[in-house]
């Protein structure tokens, strides 16, 4: 594999951002966007190229592009490792932020910081494409840090907005917490494994496993166990895990195509991609296979109540990502490896699909994100009422669409694990789906249903936003629906041998892949399991109470004002933080303050050495009197005091 191929993809979205970033003004909008969108796309065809190379020729590739430093006999540099999981990455991130920039044409076009915003996204999409084709930790850290730094900059960029300065602030401080974590367990991996390459690190896992250290006393801990946690703790940051969560819902205070493009391919999914890139570390670890399924199945659930109670279109979908990112931790937590891979690219289709109709629909209605002031535009929005069907029934899981097949394996491999805390992980994914189904035609039957509730100023028609906007969500629309078909290729194939290490006491899709017997067959099964009942059930509550009866709905919340309270509150994480942690660490910067700058440095240290310059001018301001025999006298004192000191 040729390794200039390799690195026009990441050096193109490179080149796209820099022209439009820095010539922006010179080059015009026009052709900021073009050169953006030429960047990503060359990188998208040539993502094609390699995955053929990958899947259908054998070919993979691991080796170094430069190095950047050498100390002892550690290595630091930059690499590529190209195998089926790197191919199906770079596909799904260069086919979505595709889509996004080009929709980005007709969202953006009035915004004045246009060639700054592709700038951005086209900087975000050479990050995620530096850290999934990483052949090594440093390079991994690189990718991981930098999509953080540019989320930043992308959900604060209406600067003007409070609320966005303090999202993109929030966000970066949260991840913050998780990479500290993740730079931990790199620092454990460096100890013990002597390098920072991916395949010495994997050689040597073995005999990692079977050390300890001690960290609080006498206690040994596993090297592994610590090290994959750590791993972990990075991983609930980018992936937005509970209690790590609480940045990705107010990110939403960025544009629309940034929102598609943080939750569906990027950032989000960049936990769950390096945990799978790992699994050669974290097989040897029940411990920690275990907290992340609990974490995963914790997240699906709880995140998924809180979609039923938001009004904000974005806000409802953002924690729609948050409960099907659960599901795919679930999937790692359960070694099913290459379902949660399965449902991360299913996932990536249909969510960018359902975030860039919701910007849809706001461009009609002057960027109304109330789902309160929508309802009946079926009529009026057809293309996005169809593609929105589409992605809505992708995420329920409904027979047919690719997020059945991908949320149907989940969820029975969970069943058949052997895994600690796999029970409360089936339950609650199990849960999940009714949920899932609920929040999900709750919004579509509120946007595109019921009565008008929307109100146009200046004689506006409604219709159908710019071309640049529709054919994003056609294109979408189409892995969405027939996605799930790979299944069998992908996941129940040798798609991912020699990539992904899964230890035989955990191998739960061997189980079913003897039981595959092609794409009718699952659907067939489907149709008679429990989670397409629940799905069923929580479409057909939500046509009811939101459609028929709506009556029942306000009922509900006014029978069930505590539960709803708790919702409405995000079960108290944001006020926790902001008053504890985020007050808290206020409270003792103030007391540093008084106690250190005012009373030490400034009363002590300043203004006391200068008190104490002041005091002795005064008592030497005595002694100067202008008297010829005060001055004898003291002349004769000293003689006296020098004679009997030295006499003595």
């Amino acid at each position: 594999m040729n390794q200039n191929l390799l690195l026009i993809i990441v050096l193109a979205p490179l080149l796209g951002s820099i022209i439009s970033g820095l010539l922006g003004k010179q080059v015009g909008r026009m052709w900021s966007h073009r050169v953006a969108i030429a960047g990503v796309g060359l990188a998208f065809i040539i993502s094609i190229w390699v995955f053929k190379l990958v899947v259908f020729d054998d070919q993979t590739y691991n080796g170094q592009v430069y190095q950047w430093m050498q100390v002892g006999s550690i290595s630091f540099e930059i690499g590529f490792l190209i195998d089926s999981l790197t191919a199906i990455m770079i596909l799904v991130v260069t086919f979505v932020s595709l889509m996004v920039h080009i929709y980005t044409i007709g969202y953006m076009h009035h915004d004045d910081g246009y060639t700054r915003f592709f700038s951005y996204i086209s900087l975000f999409t050479f990050s995620m494409l530096m850290l999934v084709m990483s052949n090594n930790f440093m390079q991994l850290f690189f990718g991981w840090e930098a999509v953080g730094l540019i989320s930043y900059l992308l959900i604060g960029f209406w600067y003007k907005k409070p609320m966005a300065i303090y999202a993109n602030l929030k966000a970066f401080l949260v991840n913050r917490i998780g990479d500290f974590g993740f730079l931990l367990g790199i620092a454990a991996v460096l100890m013990y494994a002597g390098s920072l390459d991916y395949v010495q690190v994997f050689i040597q896992a073995p005999e990692i496993a079977k050390k300890t250290i001690s960290i609080f006393s006498d206690v040994q801990w596993s090297v592994m166990s610590l090290t994959c946690i750590l791993l972990f703790i990075g991983a609930m940051g980018k992936s937005a895990q509970v209690p790590l969560h609480v940045w990705l819902p107010d990110s939403m205070e960025g544009p629309t195509p940034i929102s598609a493009l943080i939750h569906a391919a990027t950032m989000v999914t960049a936990g769950i991609f390096m945990v799978t890139r790992m699994s050669p570390l974290f097989e040897f670890s029940d411990t920690a296979l275990s907290v992340i399924l609990v974490v995963g199945a914790t997240t699906a659930i709880f995140m998924g109540f809180m979609g039923l109670v938001q009004n904000d279109i974005k806000r409802v979908i953002a924690y729609s990502t948050l409960s099907q990112l659960g599901y795919m931790t679930v999937a790692l937590g359960a070694s099913a490896y290459a379902a949660g891979m399965f449902h991360l690219m299913t996932h990536a289709f249909f969510k960018a699909l359902l975030f860039l109709a919701a910007g849809s629909v706001m461009i009609s209605l002057n960027h109304e994100q109330d789902i309160r002031k929508m309802g009946g535009l079926r009529k009026y929005l057809p293309i996005t009422y169809w593609t929105s069907l589409i992605g809505s029934l992708a995420i329920i899981g409904f027979p047919g669409m690719s997020g059945f097949f991908s949320k149907d394996l989940i969820i029975e491999s969970e069943h058949i694990s052997s895994i600690t805390g796999h029970d409360f992980a089936y339950f609650a994914i199990l849960i999940s789906v009714f949920i899932t189904a609920l929040y999900s035609f709750r919004l579509f039957f509120l946007v595109f249903h019921g009565q008008e509730h929307f109100t146009l100023h200046n004689g506006k028609q409604l219709h159908e936003p710019s071309i640049a906007v529709r054919i994003p969500l056609i294109l979408l629309a189409i892995p969405s629906a027939v996605g799930g078909m790979f299944i069998g290729s992908i996941v129940f194939g040798d798609f991912f041998d020699g990539v992904i290490l899964v230890l035989p006491e955990h191998n739960v899709l061997a189980y079913f892949g003897e039981e595959y017997h092609g794409l009718v067959s699952f659907i067939l099964h489907g149709l008679m399991t429990t989670p397409f009942l629940l799905a069923l059930l929580g479409v057909s509550v939500a046509y009811i109470i939101y459609v028929k009866r709506p009556n029942i709905a306000v009922r509900l919340r006014q029978r069930f004002t505590w539960f709803h309270k708790v919702l409405v509150n995000k079960y108290g994480f944001d006020n926790f933080n902001d008053k504890v942690l985020a007050g808290g660490s206020r409270l003792i910067a103030r007391v540093f303050w008084k106690i250190g700058d005012l009373t030490l440095i400034d009363g002590v240290i300043v203004n006391g050495s200068a008190k104490i310059v002041g005091l002795a001018a005064r008592m030497v301001r005595h002694i100067q009197t202008g008297y010829l025999y005060h001055y004898a006298f003291a002349m004769i004192l000293g003689v006296w005091l020098l004679l009997t000191l030295f006499v003595v």
